[in-house]
């Protein structure tokens, strides 16, 4: 298993095509760029052009998944080979779709988890900034997340735990602006827009969280795991709901503290956003390009998993959750251990 290498296609204008064992990438026409397939495990465009029939079929060929995204980052459309996994599998994720307690099971592993993973967020700030903020408001929050946990952990009703996942999600994201310690006159938080994003910050949560998505997504097909059939995200036509679910757990300690990240050691500045017609703001095209190569380098990062005590990338985090829960869907282990960061 390894982080998978992505080749991304930034310009909202190109169209991709193969050119016998290469992608090429044209804008009006001319070749701007080429990387020889093999080299690459699956392809990410953020625009609007498309891709050659020829090379769709390639991709398919060779399992290697091809992911259109508008310029903000949205999901619009996949293209994949062959479905991993068997037939056992799925019916028998679908049998637990179909079954509410089972899928509040799983679910309130999966929101526990998330919650426990955003008071570790703002644990770190109270531990390494406890001279630079608020230190009251962030110990309320925490215990806020405290005992949301415990009471996700034991709830017994799909729309309490959305009800208590919604206010805890409040709570955490009501010191969000707190944690930007650097370039508050140019970076500030008020809420969460998301589409379309209305604020810089905004924005690059939201393009985390879709790049986070499309990981999940190809995870959940690598393992056989159907992404569109989810325990706590309900099903809805072209919503990948399990892949939705499974971003809960990365969404606080992966995409929220990269963007924090970015923020707080000056790797983004106010310059590299722009401002539509409509108000919405987006990253510039060359400034999509540091991002994601910074989200590349974060992708490298290692961690120890808490479950396998194994050190790992934090790329692999998407793939190894979705394996766990493979094996908990076939019954080959007990209990879902969702990702609890430490």
């Amino acid at each position: 298993m390894k982080v998978i290498n992505t080749l991304y296609v930034m310009n909202e204008n190109a169209y991709l095509s193969l050119d016998g064992e290469n992608v090429v990438v044209k804008v009006k026409g001319k070749p701007i760029g080429r990387c020889p397939i093999h080299t690459i495990d699956d392809i990410v465009a953020f625009g609007y052009v498309g891709a050659s029939p020829a090379l769709m079929g390639k991709c398919a060929e060779m399992n290697k998944s091809l992911v259109f995204l508008k310029p903000s980052g949205k999901f619009l459309a996949k293209v994949t080979g062959n479905t991993y996994g068997n037939i056992l599998l799925r019916r028998n994720q679908y049998h637990i779709c179909d079954d509410t307690q089972k899928s509040l099971h799983i679910a309130k592993n999966i929101i526990s988890a998330k919650i426990v993973n955003s008071r570790a967020v703002v644990n770190r700030a109270l531990r390494d900034h406890a001279m630079r903020i608020d230190e009251v408001k962030f110990r309320s929050v925490s215990e806020q997340l405290k005992k949301g946990t415990a009471l996700a952990y034991t709830c017994s009703n799909a729309d309490v735990l959305r009800g208590i996942e919604g206010e805890c999600a409040k709570g955490y994201f009501s010191v969000f602006d707190d944690m930007i310690l650097q370039q508050k006159e140019d970076f500030s938080y008020k809420s969460r827009s998301r589409h379309p994003p209305m604020d810089a910050v905004n924005s690059m949560l939201s393009f985390s969280y879709s790049l986070l998505t499309s990981m999940c997504v190809n995870a959940l097909e690598t393992v056989g795991l159907d992404p569109y059939a989810g325990f706590f995200h309900t099903e809805r036509s072209g919503r990948c709901s399990l892949a939705l679910d499974l971003v809960e757990e990365f969404r606080s300690a992966f995409a929220d503290r990269f963007v924090l990240t970015l923020i707080n050691h000056r790797m983004i500045s106010p310059h590299d956003f722009i401002e539509k017609e409509n108000g919405v703001i987006l990253l510039k095209d060359d400034s999509k390009k540091n991002f994601l190569s910074a989200w590349q380098s974060r992708k490298k990062e290692t961690l120890i998993h808490p479950f396998l005590n194994e050190k790992i990338k934090w790329g692999m985090l998407p793939y190894i959750q979705a394996m766990l829960l493979a094996r908990y869907v076939r019954g080959i282990i007990d209990e879902y251990p969702p990702f609890i960061w430490k």
